[in-house]
């Protein structure tokens, strides 16, 4: 018998028998990340704790009794749950009406089951389970008796470590036993020492080919991400808040972003739009003059007199900087009530002027005056086709659809994939105003199944939304 055969096969053995129940949670949870971004990500938080479109999502299975046939049902179809009467379901609905949830009628149980996996890994802390960390398939949330989580890159990191010494132990375990064999059947043989080992070409071989396969791994899926990283949020020039705009004033998306409902781009809006409101409101809620100032700064507006400053273009900074300081001064004076600047006020002055000019330049704008430069969030590839208008318009698709709970936004992140699976998806869910709309009249088929019942509802992928040319050009 070959002995290094043996001890191989030995040693995949243990290892299958030690990792086993690891990588198979760890796959579990996987699966269920990648199911919940392609259905779930655009309505509920990714932290599964807050409210977005839809509820939170943490003790899901907890929520509905811990029974997974009625969460299957409620998944499955929402609004037939509804209708029969179900006491979460309804509860749920009475609280997010009119948002009707998406139905899922292809999740098959165990997609479901990795959904719930996932969703419960997220919720307490973001850690692959380890083993013992379960109860019927779904992590239990107080720990009791099982193995504190830890992150998936130090899981990977830590098996890789193993194994790479297993691979030493077995590899001299081996050399030891080829070197007795040779020995006792009276042929020549040396000892091979790690240095032999580590570089014999199979061993140079194998790192080369997986050096390989992680490097191309890895880049292609960082120019598949490119442009796409949910939860991104840069730093703005201006500490703009959705939270105060959209959500507390209430302010309609489509006031600022007026292009969406007839341009292919949203656009940023410019410092006119601004304008509209703060050439009244001079002073922020929240941040006082720090962050309007480098508004009026940019388009050459003096809040101290109400006006637009002629030929502004051509003011050197000193003269921008006597009319605004002028202005953080004056008001910094009439908050206190005070006659006479103090230490603390000019050192305000001093700080919201280097605020104006670190906001206002950089190294390829120089002047103050000028369009501010706010870094973009949302960056679709090249060679992919959207339009807003097509989908604000016409399709009637709500802001919050694709860009989440925006009106609670302190600072605006991106909030779903935005990947070619997650349109797709949408398309295949989202109903079409199919009767009521002229531009569908040649559809007679879909018509004459509608008046017929044979058909309940004709969507986005039904007129053509999934052929390639739609969104690729």
């Amino acid at each position: 018998m070959n002995i290094s055969k043996v001890v191989t096969r030995l040693a995949g053995f243990v290892l299958a028998m030690v990792f086993a129940t690891s990588l198979s949670a760890a796959s579990n949870v996987e699966a269920g990340k990648a199911l919940f971004v392609g259905n779930c990500a655009s309505c509920h938080a990714k932290n599964m704790k807050d409210k977005l479109t839809g509820p939170p999502l943490a003790n899901a299975l907890a929520n509905w009794g811990g029974d997974k046939a009625r969460i299957y049902k409620w998944i499955r179809n929402s609004q037939a749950t509804i209708a029969s009467g179900d006491p979460r379901a309804v509860a749920i609905w009475n609280e997010y009406k009119p948002t009707i949830m998406t139905n899922f009628p292809n999740l098959k149980d165990a997609e479901i089951e990795s959904i719930l996996a996932y969703i419960d890994v997220m919720a307490n802390g973001g850690g692959l389970p380890v083993p013992g960390s379960q109860k019927g398939g779904v992590v239990d949330p107080s720990g009791a008796g099982a193995e504190k989580e830890t992150s998936s890159p130090l899981m990977w990191i830590v098996l890789l470590g193993i194994l790479g010494a297993l691979a030493v132990v077995l590899s001299r375990i081996i050399s030891n036993l080829n070197y007795a064999s040779a020995v006792k059947a009276g042929v020549p043989a040396e000892r091979k020492s790690l240095t032999d080992i580590f570089t014999s070409k199979t061993t140079v071989g194998f790192v080369t080919f997986a050096l390989v396969v992680l490097g191309g791994y890895t880049t292609v899926n960082n120019a598949v991400s490119m442009g796409r990283q949910q939860g991104y949020a840069p730093t703005q020039p201006i500490k703009f808040s959705h939270k105060t705009h959209a959500g507390i004033n209430k302010i309609d998306c489509q006031y600022c972003h007026d292009s969406a409902r007839r341009s292919k781009h949203s656009s940023v809006p410019g410092t006119n739009t601004c304008m509209n409101c703060h050439s009244a409101i001079k002073k922020g809620s929240q941040y006082g003059t720090a962050e309007l100032t480098k508004i009026y700064a940019s388009i050459g507006f003096d809040p101290s007199t109400g006006k637009y400053m002629d030929n502004y273009d051509n003011y050197s900074e000193d003269q921008i900087k006597t009319v605004f300081t002028k202005w953080i001064g004056d008001t910094y004076l009439a908050d206190r009530g005070i006659k006479n600047m103090d230490e603390n006020g000019k050192s305000v002055i001093e700080e919201q002027w280097n605020g104006i000019k670190t906001s206002l330049t950089n190294d390829t704008k120089t002047k103050i005056q000028g369009p501010i430069e706010w870094p973009r969030i949302h960056n679709l590839p090249d060679h992919a086709y959207f339009n807003h208008a097509q989908h604000v318009s016409v399709g009637k698709i709500e802001c919050q659809k694709c860009h989440g709970n925006v009106q609670g936004m302190e600072v605006l992140a991106q909030h779903s994939p935005l990947s070619m699976g997650w349109c797709i998806n949408c398309h295949r869910e989202t109903k079409v105003n199919f009767t009521e709309n002229k531009f569908y009249d040649n559809y007679k088929r879909y018509h004459d199944e509608l008046k017929a019942g044979t058909r309940d509802k004709v969507t986005v992928e039904d007129i053509g939304g999934l052929e390639c040319q739609k969104c690729h050009y």
